[in-house]
């Protein structure tokens, strides 16, 4: 997934954030697919406007019960959007005026250095008389409608004005590698084993990183980037929701930053729901990416207990059969080596490409072994298949209909690929396209 300009929106709670986010995103998207593994709570969309790419962030969705904690939380999420974002679209309720935590909220993004909208919503009737207070506040500002969509299409030609048409944010040439995972698996330790010196803080206090923290080193000449998370942990343990809750945040861009993530994983401990949820969110990025099972010193070793631990990885992220497991020890070294390895193995399988000639043979070989799906009668056919990018690896087949193929199908065709070429650690697309067989 490219890495965009992000946008984030913030304000105080019931100003109609969410709905201005389902109103860009285009879809409600609090609920998403129904698949095992993959995220339900999306708080963040990739979008498009005018040619535009950015990525935009949700900050609402906060449950505070005491209202004199209100503006210490609304405040937190403003810092939290000032470090991540591009543009900040700070919204108001255009109906019931301006409130003093608006102007709290208002002088602290004054104070940053990115480009801030003021969208001043509930203006169903754009009744201008209403935006006379919010002019004091300083900032560009645009009447809206999030609910019936006036004035969204002018607030979004003003985010993206200074944006690249069809570009990614510029990052160094180097190979990015985000750190993820849950709070104390040893993400930081892993980051100062591979370094060999203490860059990062490293304690057995759960949430000790905060930020995103970006590490350059070199190994063997070729430069990489580590990006250390906070750790993500599920919303039932999180306690102080203005800093934990909107570390998900930053994991999330640290993810769309990276070109390979690596996941950290307590080996001695059971998968757990929060290591399945991070690994959707990588799974549902495209990322190509490496499991790492640390603290691999704990485990009591037997002749079966690296396959046992990977066949568990493998019930757990059925939904992400490619994954490429490492198994080490951030704290003493063990096996440390065999996880830069994997590293640009599975970025070398992401950019993998394969001749047209050889594609079209492994095809017509998995036509043979199992025999395509009919419906009504007609027999499902590819005429040809071409790969058309990489990172993920992208295949188009060009069928005589598209509806009669199966899921199970075009699973078994993608394992029949991987079969024969090596996808490890890699998502990839297969893509149909209709072609009526007396084009052929």
């Amino acid at each position: 997934m490219a890495n965009f300009p992000m946008v984030a929106i913030v304000g105080r709670p019931n100003v109609g954030k969410s709905t201005l986010f389902n109103r860009i995103a285009g879809k409600r998207i609090s609920i998403v697919q129904d698949e095992p593994g993959v995220t339900r709570d999306r708080i963040y969309a990739d979008c498009e406007w005018c040619g535009h790419n950015f990525t935009l962030i949700d900050t609402g969705g906060l449950d505070i019960g005491q209202n004199d904690e209100i503006s210490f939380h609304i405040k937190k999420q403003a810092d939290i959007a000032i470090s991540l974002s591009d543009v900040v679209i700070f919204v108001v309720d255009g109906k019931s005026g301006l409130v003093s935590l608006d102007k709290e909220v208002a002088e602290k993004l004054k104070k940053c250095k990115k480009p801030v909208i003021l969208a001043v919503n509930k203006l169903d009737n754009f009744d201008t008389d209403a935006l006379y207070d919010f002019y004091e506040l300083g900032f560009a500002t645009f009447p809206i409608s999030s609910t019936q969509g006036k004035g969204v299409g002018d607030l979004l030609d003003e985010v993206v004005k200074d944006f690249k048409q069809g570009n990614d944010k510029a990052e160094e040439d180097v190979l990015k590698i985000a750190i993820v995972g849950k709070p104390n698996v040893g993400k930081s330790s892993l980051i100062n084993r591979l370094c060999g010196e203490e860059r990062v803080i490293v304690s057995d206090v759960s949430g000790t990183t905060r930020d995103a923290i970006d590490v350059p080193f070199t190994v063997n000449k070729k430069k990489y980037l580590l990006i250390d998370t906070a750790g993500m942990r599920r919303k039932a343990k999180i306690e102080d929701e203005s800093v934990e809750k909107y570390s998900v945040f930053r994991t999330i861009d640290s993810i769309k930053r990276a070109d390979v993530v690596v996941l950290v994983v307590d080996s001695s401990e059971e998968i757990s729901e929060q290591d399945v949820k991070i690994a959707g969110l990588i799974h549902e990025e495209n990322k190509p990416s490496v499991i790492v099972m640390n603290k691999w010193d704990k485990i009591t070793k037997t002749t079966n207990t690296m396959k046992k631990l990977t066949d568990r990885l493998s019930y757990e992220l059925a939904f992400m059969s490619y994954f490429k497991p490492v198994y080490l020890s951030a704290l003493t070294g063990t096996r440390i080596s065999t996880l830069m390895k994997a590293v640009n193995e599975v970025w070398e399988n992401a950019n993998r490409k394969v001749p047209t000639g050889i594609l079209n043979d492994l095809i017509s070989s998995a036509f043979i072994g199992t025999a395509p799906p009919t419906k009504n009668g007609r027999k499902f056919k590819i005429y040809y298949t071409t790969q058309s990018g990489s990172v993920p690896p992208t295949f188009i087949m060009f069928v005589n209909d598209v509806k009669i193929v199966t899921d199970n199908y075009l699973r078994y065709l993608e394992n029949y690929i991987r079969k024969s070429i090596d996808f490890s650690g890699t998502p990839i697309k297969i893509k149909l396209k209709a072609k009526n067989e007396e084009d052929i």
